[in-house]
């Protein structure tokens, strides 16, 4: 019995008179010849709303270390934490993942981006957005942060300088340790050296740098303050890198730290801040003074490495090992 022969559907048959595929009997008779043409698909523009929907979401993204700095910040000072967890630096590790350094960088990132937003180019006729975008009385502010005055219309291809702002922590972390009016004027600063764009943290340290030897920013450590001395390029310091010191003299370009083992003048240029607490620099100033009581060239090499690594922590604590063993240390010197 013969089969009925093969009805080819109207669709297909329709679709592939339009088509540039060649039919099955081309491609067997000549399988060289065959081409295959893709259509481009027409990629549409943003309306008005989805270009302002985009900017405001991508402002919220370059606000995240800000919103979390502001975050910690409230956890911190409200104890929040305290139903859970002993210490705040506790509750960070065990809820964030967050180191106490971290912590602390957050926070203080926090309160520079609120200083840049404040002070960049805000006269007492202006006012700022939640954005930091620069808001005069006569001109209207969309949500995206754009000037919308209601006379002109604004280019918003064109680079300003005062809608330019941090989108990560380390770009802010060089200006920590300045005036609040030296931070918006190194920004700035960094941000034409970027050609108008979010600048780098090493475009930022390097003009903090510059304009610290030029124009003669004041040592803005304090005493007490707790720091970490960077030994790089420097080899009086050889040994000491990684050490922290408890800034005991506060000079025009240097400062003199109190460290496990003695005193030293350190250049600005070698410390960074550890930006701990009023509470845990006092803390750390007593663990200083109890290391210093104890430790002599006299001791054992084991008893002077395990004061050395001390002399090196990263957090304004003892665990409760450490505790012990320096207690015994200083009940062995005393007696």
């Amino acid at each position: 019995m013969t089969k009925p022969p093969r009805q080819r559907n109207k669709a297909t048959s329709a679709a592939s008179s339009d088509s540039t595929l060649p039919d099955d009997q081309d491609l067997e008779e000549n399988p060289a010849t065959a081409t295959i043409t893709v259509t481009a698909i027409e990629v549409t523009e943003l309306t008005q709303e989805e270009q302002s929907d985009r900017l405001h979401l991508e402002r919220k993204v370059e606000r995240a270390f800000f919103e979390a700095g502001k975050a910690l910040a409230q956890l911190r000072d409200r104890r929040l934490y305290r139903s859970t967890h002993r210490t705040f630096e506790e509750y960070c590790r065990d809820r964030f993942g967050y180191t106490h350094r971290r912590v602390n960088y957050l926070i203080a990132g926090s309160v520079v981006f609120d200083n840049i937003v404040a002070g960049t180019n805000c006269s007492q006729n202006e006012e700022v957005d939640e954005t930091g975008t620069n808001c005069s009385q006569n001109e209207g502010v969309d949500e995206t942060g754009t000037n919308c005055s209601q006379n002109e219309e604004i280019d918003k291809t064109r680079p300003n300088p005062s809608r330019i702002l941090p989108t990560n922590e380390g770009q802010v972390r060089p200006l920590a340790k300045l005036e609040p009016q030296h931070q918006v004027k190194v920004w700035q600063r960094a941000v034409h050296e970027a050609g108008g764009k979010v600048p780098s943290a090493r475009i930022v340290t390097d003009v903090v740098q510059r304009i610290m030897e030029r124009t003669r920013i004041p040592n803005t450590y304090q005493l007490g303050e707790v720091c970490q001395i960077l030994a790089k390029d420097n080899p009086e310091l050889r040994g000491k890198g990684g050490c922290w010191g408890i800034v005991n003299h506060v000079g025009e370009f240097s400062c003199t730290v109190k460290t496990w083992d003695g005193e030293y003048m350190v250049g600005l240029q070698h410390l960074k801040s550890y930006n701990y607490l009023p509470a845990e620099c006092e803390q750390m100033q007593v663990i200083c003074d109890r290391i210093n009581r104890v430790y002599s060239s006299a001791l054992e090499e084991s008893v002077q490495k395990f004061l050395e690594m001390l002399g090196k922590l990263n957090r304004a604590y003892l665990t409760a090992l450490e505790e012990k063993v320096l207690n015994l240390l200083e009940s062995e010197a005393s007696g």
